[in-house]
């Protein structure tokens, strides 16, 4: 069939497959040549027709690439870059109703009014320019194609509904970018394409959407011009765009231009609208799914016939009018107002004065602005490249490479990346033009070689923020309806289809951190869904787990190994708190029950093995009476009661009750009635959880470190926890109340009226230095006086009767021990020797009178009367160490601080420092209480006062009995109470006279 000089228009909607057609009729010729709107388009036709005939036969030539083999027939070209004049058997130019675009529809038109094939001409594109071809263009024939596939409109939709394989439409990079962000928060990720990526980014980021990596593209209109895409939806979230002079909204033409992406080949498709884009009108909607649209009568112009005379010959005749009523004077573009400011330029002026300087400086005008900074910063760059090229010939090898290599830079942003690629597109540009360079090859190669590194830097940029491989991958899976199975390892890192997706926590699944909360219930969604057998399985090994691997913090949590499975909260009853699980409800009804349970045995178990003493005085049905009630009472504090909150109770208890009691473990101290085996740090930990709960503490107080004699007082700490930690505050520290005992067991046989000083034993047993003790002691009620004397230097020998040498011992009150605060274990350390029970008992419930004190020559007397529950005083026996046993150790509260020297110089005399106690709390109103010192020493009262007799507190007058100068009638002498030990020695004294 003679086909020469043919001139067809193949025109129709979108998808009818007028690109294909022109293919495979161009490679029906020998040599043919085809124009594409953008390149983008144009690599891909390029690579179509490579796969069909081999690169050696195929070239590519757009504004910033060229590729042509020394063997070409057929010539792959952006419209503007298409060769005039080649002679090809076949010319076809695509998308010709760009002819009336206002900013390159004057180069359409002069290629639908001047592009000829030797054989055949082919015009590709909409319907509505058949009016404007047919009167431009009288030989041209006319074939009508039809859509493969319908068309429909569906409304508007939000983003977050958007249905997979769906592209949205954007027409400005700020509104490409906030959208790809949102559906990779909400849909897993998203592909970008836009024009003014490079080639290279632009196939890589389509490939990705192609192959499935990601269900949803966000694009320009880039998208319109040809590019064939598996979409299946369009929706437009803005129906105006930037032109380049102002905003406009977009004709029904261009919408369906766009909208007829969707549904490729024989596959309907959709379009709508979303975000702020209102909803299209009827009769908008109708035209594109009918393709009726209002006909293109006119096209711009602008005169190809261009006079190099002189620069403004040359404007001249580019502002020359067309002489066609259909042919509008195409506005002024971009290279025509570079050439109109670099001809205000005197230099420039003088040196584009012949044909071949003007030709040269329009070429230059031709460079198009891709950094797109500002009209004036274009045209300073293009006037260094004209004066380079006009005195040299060529571009500076220096001056090139300097440009090149600035923009050689792959950090950054996504921003900073598309900027650079914007610069190198210009280097690129240059480098093609034939003649501009010494070494064309080397400079073309070197501008490719960092654009193609950015365009993968951009390309791995915008995956990285706008894609989420692992939710893209999850949600298309659970779209699918795929069984998705979770994989654990020891960790409890969570993968799912090879994704990470989080950990598992115990029975809780922690997303990753990295994702926003939007990914985050979409991963949690998925990820839990596959978890379900784990939570099984894992149930299962906690269920049979030993106690071993669960513990609970000092803040009430329930851990497994290091992992927190539940909590404790109060309940009814104080020794049987209840539990609260950490456990997703997605694990189901029987995972929770498990973990309940266990947890509630653990802590049950634990419970009745650290404070069995006190369950089993809770059980005990001998008990009755006020003994019962008493029992009750050290239940629901824990097994310690400060002894002033139960005085009454404790003089109401008989001997009988006593021992029923004690039986049990229990202590009356002279301080506080506690249990000394609770004492042990475990139980204490306990102890303090668990009276916590019962308070509804938002904080609770850490038990102190094990072992140690003193701590400081905490500040702020809630009222009791001093005695639910086992210690009592006094000053700034507080004692541990079994040392308490011991102390104050030291001190009764002090003369605490006159006053005395501390004793190594009493530094060694409250484990402080001096000045720690003069702190505690006036906390515990006494008056410290501070004071210094010469020090008195031992005799390093001494001589016994027989004449022998021996070392003389330290004196009590010198040089402190060195190892003064952990000499001292708790009570039941030495069972043999309690001394919990020495409480200064006198009949009314209090201590020694402080008219009647203790005097310390009455002590071996006393020891042999004591109760079997009591002990001498250790200021009997000071050489004597109670053992000491390893579930408690004893260490030091605080080294000795060298610092705190008891000696001074004073004039060369060495000098020591001495404190002397004495008792300091107000002297016992007339019917009032009493005062009570921990040695129930003499009492502070002024002289007048004092009963008469021997000073320091001799045989009270009148039978035994001090005299009473109350109004009141004297009081009844009570029964002396046997578990008293100084009651039972003052009954051995007065027996003995």
């Amino acid at each position: 069939m003679d086909t020469r000089g043919r001139v067809v228009a193949v025109l129709g909607p979108t998808n009818t497959g007028k690109t294909t057609y022109a293919i495979e009729r161009m490679l029906g010729h020998r040599t043919g040549i085809i124009g594409l709107p953008l390149r983008l388009l144009a690599r891909e036709v390029y690579d179509r027709i490579v796969a069909a005939r081999g690169p050696s036969v195929v070239a590519l030539v757009t504004g910033e690439e060229r590729i042509v083999p020394p063997r070409t027939q057929y010539w792959v070209c952006t419209v503007e870059a298409m060769p005039e004049g080649m002679g090809a058997d076949f010319a076809a130019v695509d998308e010709i109703q760009l002819c009336a675009d206002p900013e390159r529809g004057h180069v359409f038109t002069d290629r639908l009014l001047r592009m000829r094939g030797l054989h055949e001409t082919l015009f590709m594109g909409s319907d509505t320019m058949r009016g404007t071809i047919a009167a431009l263009v009288p030989e041209a024939q006319f074939i009508k194609r039809e859509r493969m596939s319908e068309l429909t409109y569906s409304g508007q939709k939000k983003i977050s509904r958007m249905r997979p394989r769906s592209a949205i439409v954007g027409f400005s990079v700020e509104n490409v970018y906030a959208i790809a962000e949102l559906i990779r928060r909400q849909k897993g990720g998203a592909a970008v394409v836009m024009g003014a990526l490079s080639p290279r980014t632009r196939n890589a980021q389509v490939d990705m959407y192609q192959n499935g990596e990601v269900d949803f593209l966000v694009a320009t209109d880039a998208i319109g011009m040809g590019l064939n895409l598996d979409v299946d939806h369009v929706a437009f979230s803005s129906l105006s765009k930037f032109d380049g002079r102002r905003m406009r909204p977009l004709a029904p033409n261009e919408l369906a231009q766009i909208a007829g992406r969707a549904g490729r080949g024989m596959k309907n498709g959709t379009f709508g609208v979303t975000g702020d884009a209102r909803p299209l009108d009827e009769g908008v909607a109708r035209a594109i799914m009918d393709h009726q649209f209002t006909p293109q009568n006119k096209v711009l112009w602008r005169n190809p016939a261009l006079q190099f005379g002189s620069v403004d010959r040359l404007i001249m005749s580019l502002e020359e009018k067309p002489d066609n009523e259909r042919l509008v004077k195409a506005r002024e573009a971009d290279d025509l107002r570079a050439l109109k400011m670099l001809a205000d330029d005197a230099e420039i002026a003088a040196r584009a004065t012949d044909g071949p300087s003007v030709r040269l400086l329009w070429d230059v005008c031709r460079i198009p602005d891709f950094r797109g900074i500002s009209h004036a910063e274009h045209a300073s760059l293009l006037e260094v490249i004209f004066n380079h090229l006009h005195e040299r010939g060529t571009i500076p090898d220096d001056w090139l490479a300097r440009q090149i290599r600035r923009i050689d830079r792959t950090d950054g942003d996504i921003d900073a990346l598309s900027k650079r690629l914007a610069f190198i597109r210009t280097w690129t540009y240059v480098t093609q033009r034939k003649g501009w360079t010494n070494d064309e090859t080397h400079w073309r190669g070197e501008a490719r070689v960092v654009e193609d590194r950015l365009s993968d830097a951009l390309h791995e940029r915008l995956t990285q923020r706008f894609v989420d491989r692992r939710t893209s991958v999850l949600l298309r899976r659970l779209g699918q309806k795929e069984a998705m199975v979770a994989e654990v390892n020891d960790t409890g890192e969570v993968t799912v289809g090879g994704e990470y997706v989080g950990k598992l926590e115990g029975f809780r699944f922690r997303a990753d951190k990295g994702a926003g909360a939007a990914e985050s219930k979409t991963i949690k969604t998925a990820a839990l869904q596959a978890l379900a057998p784990q939570f099984q399985l894992r149930a299962d090994r906690f269920y049979n787990a030993p106690d071993t691997e669960i513990d609970f913090t000092e803040q009430g949590g329930l851990m497994w190994g290091d992992t927190a499975v539940g909590k404790l909260v109060a309940g009814s009853d104080n020794l049987k708190p209840n539990v609260e699980v950490f456990v997703d409800d997605i694990a189901g009804a029987d995972v929770v029950q498990k973990v309940q349970r266990r947890l509630q045995h653990f802590i049950e178990r634990r419970i009745a093995t650290l404070f069995e003493p006190l369950i089993a005085m809770q059980k005990d049905d001998a008990l009755t009476g006020l003994a019962r009630g008493f029992a009750f009472q050290m239940v629901e504090n824990f097994g310690i009661i400060p002894r002033a909150q139960v005085a009454d109770e404790v003089k109401s208890l008989d001997q009988d009750a006593r021992g029923a009691l004690r039986k049990h473990g229990i202590r009356f101290g002279q301080f506080t009635i506690f249990m000394p085996l609770l004492l042990k740090p475990a139980p204490t930990r306990l102890r303090l959880v668990l009276w916590s709960l019962q308070k509804n503490l938002g904080e609770f107080p850490e038990s102190p470190p094990p072992g140690l004699v003193t701590i400081p007082v905490e500040a702020g700490a809630p009222q009791g926890a001093d005695t639910m930690s086992g210690y009592r505050n006094a000053g700034t520290r507080a004692i541990r109340i079994d040392m308490l005992e011991r102390l104050a067991d030291m001190l009764r046989a002090e003369d605490s009226r006159s006053g005395f000083e501390a004793k190594a034993d009493m530094l060694s047993i409250s484990g402080t230095t001096l000045e720690q003790f003069a702190d505690l002691m006036e906390g515990l009620g006494y008056r410290a006086e501070r004071g210094e004397r010469p020090k008195a230097k031992p005799a390093d020998k001494v001589v016994p009767h027989d004449g022998t040498e021996e070392a003389m011992p330290p004196a009590a009150d010198t040089d402190v021990p060195e190892k003064t605060l952990n000499d001292a274990a708790p009570a039941e350390d030495a069972p043999d020797k309690p001394v919990m029970d020495v409480a200064a008992e006198q009949p009314d419930g209090g201590v020694v009178d402080a008219a009647e004190p203790v005097q310390p020559a009455d002590t071996s007397e006393r020891v042999a009367e004591m109760p079997d529950d009591g002990i001498a005083p250790i200021a009997d026996a000071p050489s004597e160490q109670p053992e000491v046993d390893d579930n408690i150790p004893d260490t030091p509260a605080e080294e000795i601080d060298p610092g705190t020297e008891p000696y001074a110089e004073i004039e060369g005399q060495e000098m020591e420092v001495f404190y002397t106690f004495t008792w300091a709390r107000p002297p016992r109103r007339q019917g009032g209480g009493d005062a009570r010192g921990a040695g129930g020493g003499g009492r502070n009262k002024p002289k007048s006062q004092q009963p008469r007799g021997k000073k320091g507190g001799g045989k009270p007058a009148q039978g035994g009995k001090a005299q009473n100068f109350s109004s009141k009638p004297p009081r009844k002498e009570k029964a002396i109470d046997p578990d008293n030990p100084f009651a039972a020695a003052l009954m051995g004294l007065k027996g003995d006279k």
